[in-house]
């Protein structure tokens, strides 16, 4: 309780760290709430779980309510997860995928993930999984970060063909993309105009700053 109270004036690492994928690893007390950071960024809950919920509010929390199945790819600490299960209060299935392992101990030691009864978490790397599955889902979460990196498939004309056939009519993309560079607002740009009349698309620049969502309704 005490390092809760002093992160009130300054940030409290508790547990710090090294990861194969993602490098650093570190929890942090800050400002009275238990975060998960990177190397440079914040990983989980925070400003990122800020991020995801305006994301998420964009779509509507109670038409994400009567949804049946959710695939996250990203699942860090799974802040988006907590939103999701106790502010949404949805009860369908959710479908967690993550490529770092050692994130996923953290985020059972510290965050409780395996107390959240209808989630199924995979380790895998998530280009990978949507190979795989055959499964459709009403809303499909992507957040996808190595540190501040964001990796190139995400904006591969494959990977978002894959992630669409996945997708079922009138289901949701919520798309979280860094960006920090002319060249990062020029890829995102470019990848606005692979979705023709399908799909429905909005995107919110700057959210919490460096971060511009999109959200990608399929009509058809």
């Amino acid at each position: 309780m005490f390092q809760k109270l002093l992160s009130y004036f300054i940030p409290i690492t508790i547990h710090k760290q090294h990861s194969a994928v993602s490098k650093t690893l570190e929890v942090t007390w800050n400002n009275g709430e238990l975060v998960l950071d990177s190397k440079n960024t914040n990983y989980s809950f925070g400003s990122l779980q800020r991020i995801l919920r305006k994301g998420l509010k964009y779509i509507g929390f109670e038409r994400i309510r009567n949804f049946e199945n959710v695939l996250v790819l990203g699942v860090a600490a799974g802040s988006v997860i907590k939103t999701l299960v106790d502010e949404i209060k949805f009860e369908g299935k959710i479908t967690g995928v993550e490529i770092d392992a050692a994130i996923v101990e953290v985020a059972n030691n510290y965050f409780d993930l395996q107390t959240v009864p209808n989630l199924e978490l995979v380790i895998d790397d998530a280009f990978e999984f949507v190979l795989k599955t055959n499964n459709q889902y009403d809303l499909i979460i992507i957040d996808i970060f190595q540190d501040t990196t964001m990796p190139n498939f995400l904006f591969e004309d494959f990977f978002i063909q894959r992630v669409n056939t996945l997708l079922k009519v009138d289901g949701f993309v919520l798309f979280n993309t860094m960006v920090i560079s002319k060249k990062d607002e020029e890829r995102n740009l470019e990848y606005k105009s692979k979705f023709g009349g399908n799909y429905s698309l909005r995107m919110y620049p700057k959210v919490e700053v460096h971060n511009e969502l999109f959200t990608i309704k399929k009509l058809r």
